[in-house]
């Protein structure tokens, strides 16, 4: 997976599609990512004490990897991968700039 931890994404797929954000939390395994803000759904909460209220909270979801591309100055980018002094960094296969 291309997309890590605070990388600063753009929506290119589904109800969020044009949205941008940060990406919180990566789960590759899964190849899904949590981004703040976008794709968030309604949860019903349990009351926590008797007698008080339970409510209804919004809380971001995880979205595919695959409906998000890494934003590069309000354009979306794709991933690639380089050899630079024997460290693999991430660059831009538009610019070739590292990301």
């Amino acid at each position: 997976m291309k997309i890590k931890k605070g990388d600063n994404i753009i929506v290119i797929a589904g109800k969020d599609k044009g949205k941008t954000g940060k990406v919180v939390v990566a789960y590759p395994k899964a190849n899904k990512v949590l981004i703040e803000g976008i794709n968030v759904s309604k949860k019903h909460q349990k009351a926590k004490q008797s007698g008080a209220k339970g409510q209804v909270v919004d809380k971001a979801m995880p979205i595919s990897a695959s409906n998000v591309m890494i934003n590069e100055n309000g354009k979306r980018a794709r991933v690639g991968k380089k050899t630079i002094g024997g460290n693999r960094v991430r660059i831009s296969r538009q610019t070739g700039k590292e990301i």
